[in-house]
């Protein structure tokens, strides 16, 4: 079907397309970063209900290594503030996205049903000159 489409409209065509993958890939990015942020909350939470002088351990690569509640804390606080801004970042990322793809695709359909330019789809469409 594409073949038949004039070159502008299958450009946009394209455009969609890549902007359709833009938008999943900023989707797959904000959710890992969503169940990050959860888990994040969830082990503050956590942190509240025991005692400061309970032994902790960090994973650092393959290995646990002791740390102090204090510092447990202030990581873990400092990782929530930080996925807080990168949810926000990628929903306004996803929101441009989202009204790119949307005003591409009106663009696309006007184009395709002669309302930009009149090309060969326009007005009268193909073999609409008569004998």
């Amino acid at each position: 079907m594409q073949g038949n489409l004039p070159p502008e409209a299958q450009e946009k065509i394209e455009e969609l397309q890549d902007l359709q993958e833009t938008a999943q890939q900023v989707a797959q990015q904000k959710q890992q970063a969503e169940t990050q942020l959860q888990e994040s909350k969830t082990a503050l939470e956590t942190l509240d209900d025991i005692e400061g002088d309970t032994k902790m351990y960090r994973e650092v690569g393959e290995l646990l290594v002791e740390t102090g509640y204090d510092e447990a804390y202030e990581d873990l606080e400092e990782k929530v503030d930080s996925l807080e801004v990168r949810t926000q970042t990628l929903q306004k990322q996803e929101d441009r996205v989202q009204e790119q793809f949307e005003s591409l695709q009106e663009e696309l359909q006007q184009m395709l049903q002669g309302g930009a330019g009149g090309g060969p789809m326009g007005p009268g469409g193909p073999g609409a000159g008569g004998a």
